[in-house]
């Protein structure tokens, strides 16, 4: 009985303790997720469903419940829609924390792009948006599969 106890109080623990570690890197993610789809002004349902799944997929990110997620990057996203300056700056303080590690970076990329293409209104926003944080993050948006010849094509026939 009291080893089922104390095992039990270590695995809240051990649970706890990765929430807390994991804490910036949802932060930072939903912060990028926000970021991206919002870069036309509104967020799509396509959008909100690919967050969903991201936060279902991604191992870094099991350790939260989902609504716990989607309520991190609805902040985001309401931030940014009526704030736009502090919520830029609010997003971008909370990707530069996990962005110091390589991987999360190019992570956090990838997962921009996987919110664009559920994106069917303006892709080109949304590329927009991506590599202004690439430059932000000091990323070279090729890194993350942003076909920046293809984009640049894009931008010089507006």
């Amino acid at each position: 009985m009291m080893s089922g106890l104390i095992r039990g109080l270590l695995e809240n623990y051990r649970t706890h303790m990765e929430r807390q570690k994991s804490k910036p890197f949802l932060e930072g993610v939903m912060a990028a997720c926000a970021l991206v789809a919002t870069a036309n002004g509104h967020v799509s349902f396509g959008e909100k469903v690919r967050v969903d799944q991201i936060l279902q997929t991604l191992e870094q990110l099991q350790v939260f419940d989902p609504h716990e997620g989607v309520n991190v990057f609805n902040d985001f996203a309401e931030l940014i829609l009526e704030h736009p300056a502090t919520g830029h700056e609010t997003a971008f303080l909370a990707m530069e924390r996990i962005a110091k590690i390589p991987e999360n970076g190019a992570l956090m990329l990838r997962i921009c792009m996987a919110v664009s293409e559920a994106n069917t209104d303006n892709q080109l926003a949304d590329h927009i948006e991506i590599v202004t944080i690439c430059s932000r993050l000091n990323i070279d948006p090729k890194e993350c599969g942003l076909y920046i010849d293809k984009l640049s094509e894009e931008i010089s026939s507006i």
